[in-house]
């Protein structure tokens, strides 16, 4: 069976806030030295497929650095196998965006008519899980079917989140409801679809030819295909998780800190890859300290470091304290300074003395109160906080923001825009 592996890469993570700005979703980073992009490619890799394109849209560039040619992943290969990098473009049927997730995968048909392929698995690139797909692929020959879903249970008070599945004694696919309020469905599509490739050049013809298609899969093509040809449902029962909203992003990373975590990233056998920082070993100084936390290479701590991930380059000072925090690459976390309950973007400069996460949390964010809970505050990247600085809970500081003054109360965002900083 010949199969091509593409992995969507290009959708913009609003449910992210301000960490998805100025990168792609799956070049966020994860687990202190990873990329949540990964995940699928290692997921690939470990399972013997060695033919990928990632399709890329919304800031690439990030997610392109981190790619180069595929070598960390044993990729950079022959033709017809090796990773290849498909964006959108502009001809005479095309403009240069993608529209929807179907409309990605009909802007590149021609390269999907290789007659070589047999079959496409689809994967998202933003989403953190362990999977071997030969088990998937094989059920989608055993049953004939033109699509498969791997599929996961799915709570009721969760189904408004997912494209819910109804089957039938033989698993084959009789309902598909993409996020509907209420449902007796109970399984979820996990955003993992393995086509026939006939199939799928067929169906992609058809939506290209609906004006009322929105060019999306769990909105039109998937139900569609439900009602014209052979889908059947795949279930899953290992760890998975979209980390497509800041609490499910921030929560899952300090759920690995466990002695035995859902998601076991020393599993034997199933390596996950990634281009590694090439950066010296974690220092650990007089007087610091690091309990319970994943701390990547690079990083220096002279500080107290609890219940935490730091990604690397990151340096904690003498006596500050990082608690239930999310760190990302080359922050500066100078001397007294405390961060609680944070997640923390890029090359920010956390000055002495300053406090980020204090507060009761009583006070929703003003301009995203969905997004924020739990205390959560964010800080974007290149920011600089002041020395002596008092910053609330569920605070927003935007990327390259200025702080208007050195106390930011509970629930407030600061906005960066083309004059000054702006207090909301």
């Amino acid at each position: 069976m010949n199969v091509l592996t593409l992995i969507l890469a290009g959708g913009r993570a609003r449910g992210l806030s301000i960490l998805a700005t100025h990168r792609a979703k799956p070049a966020l980073p994860f687990a202190g030295k990873y990329r949540i992009i990964d995940f699928a490619l290692s997921n690939a890799v470990n399972s013997g497929l060695r033919r990928v394109a990632v399709l890329t849209d919304y800031r690439p560039q990030s997610l392109l650095d981190h790619l180069g040619l595929g070598g960390p992943w044993d990729l950079n290969r022959r033709r017809p196998n090796g990773l290849f990098i498909w964006q959108p473009f502009r001809d005479e049927f095309s403009e240069d965006l993608y529209r929807g997730t179907v409309g990605a995968l009909h802007q590149h048909r021609r390269a999907l008519e290789d007659a070589s392929i047999d079959v496409v698995l689809v994967l998202s690139g933003d989403q953190v899980y362990t999977m071997d797909y030969r088990p998937l692929l094989e059920a989608h020959v055993r049953t004939n079917a033109d699509l498969t879903l791997a599929v996961v249970p799915v709570p009721p008070a969760e189904a408004h989140r997912f494209g819910m599945v109804s089957i039938d004694a033989e698993r084959r696919v009789v309902g598909f409801q993409e996020k509907p309020r209420q449902t007796s469905a109970t399984l979820g599509s996990m955003g993992i679809y393995v086509f026939s490739r006939a199939a799928l050049l067929r169906q992609l013809d058809l939506d290209a030819a609906d004006p009322a298609s929105s060019h999306e899969f769990g909105r039109d093509l998937i139900p569609r295909m439900v009602l014209q040809e052979r889908v059947y449902a795949y279930p899953f029962d290992g760890y998975w998780q979209d980390v497509g909203t800041l609490m499910v992003y921030w929560r899952a990373q300090l759920e690995l800190l466990g002695e035995q975590p859902a998601l076991n990233l020393n599993a034997p056998g199933w390596r996950i890859y990634t281009r590694s920082e090439e950066r010296p070993p974690v220092k650990l100084l007089p007087g610091g300290h690091i309990e319970r936390s994943l701390v990547a290479n690079g990083c220096v701590v002279r500080g107290t470091v609890i219940n935490s991930v730091l990604s690397p380059g990151v340096r904690v000072e003498r006596g500050a304290v990082v608690r239930d925090s999310v760190i990302m690459l080359d922050t500066l976390i100078e001397a007294e300074a405390q961060v609680d309950r944070c997640v923390v973007d890029e090359n920010v400069v956390i000055g002495a003395g300053a406090q980020v996460g204090l507060g009761t949390a009583r006070v929703p964010n003003r301009t995203e109160p969905e997004r924020f809970a739990d205390g959560l505050s964010v800080i974007g990247c290149n920011v600089r906080i002041p020395a002596g600085s008092r910053i609330g809970r569920h605070v927003r500081i935007d990327p390259d923001a200025a702080l208007p003054s050195e106390v930011i109360p509970d629930g407030a965002t600061v906005l960066c825009g083309a004059r000054a900083p702006v207090l909301v």
